[in-house]
């Protein structure tokens, strides 16, 4: 199972694009409101969306196959300040699943050093919050089990990396030439 965090102020495309690209590819993806209000999130943009999950409804010995955090600000922050969110990443890691994060989100792994000698890269001014990441400006960086990405005009490449990981570069390939993304 693939989950994707949401916090209120996530940045939409980041979310939704990768979303919709892995169910595409078959994944099975459940969405999780990092919210007070339910399943309801409300995006940067003002684009409300109904996850799958409520926080309270995310089964906290879920083996994730990977999770997901999408930036965007103050998403990215309201998922770092999430206990629902902490534990999920301290299980996946336990697991040795994948952590994706894209935009702010990096900062997210940084400030719980699981970025330390890791390639990695964020959206410009978050650099400093990826503690002990060897930076780059690469769109889409895969270093083990994090894939990082530096915002929402990668937002489709990062999605098509996350397919590849779960599934391989051929399905990836596919899924592009599908969409249009050649």
């Amino acid at each position: 199972m693939v989950y994707l965090f949401l916090a209120n102020g996530f940045e939409e495309i980041e979310a939704l694009c990768p979303l919709d690209l892995l169910r595409r590819a078959g994944a099975e993806v459940r969405t999780v409101a990092i919210t007070a209000e339910g399943r309801a999130v409300t995006g940067a943009h003002g684009i409300t969306v109904m996850a799958d999950l409520a926080a309270d409804e995310f089964p906290p010995d879920a083996d994730a196959e990977m999770l997901i955090l999408p930036g965007g600000m103050p998403g990215a922050a309201n998922l770092n300040a999430s206990p629902v969110v902490d534990a999920a990443i301290a299980r996946a890691v336990q697991n040795g699943a994948y952590l994706a994060a894209i935009c702010a989100a990096p900062m997210i792994l940084g400030r719980r050093g699981l970025l330390a000698g890791c390639e990695a890269t964020c959206f410009p001014g978050f650099e400093d919050e990826l503690k002990g990441a060897m930076l780059t400006t690469a769109r889409v960086v895969r270093d083990g089990k994090i894939i990082t990405a530096a915002g929402m005009g990668v937002a489709l490449e990062f999605g098509l990396a996350l397919v590849a990981e779960l599934y391989g570069e051929d399905r990836a390939d596919a899924l592009r030439t599908a969409v249009l993304a050649d």
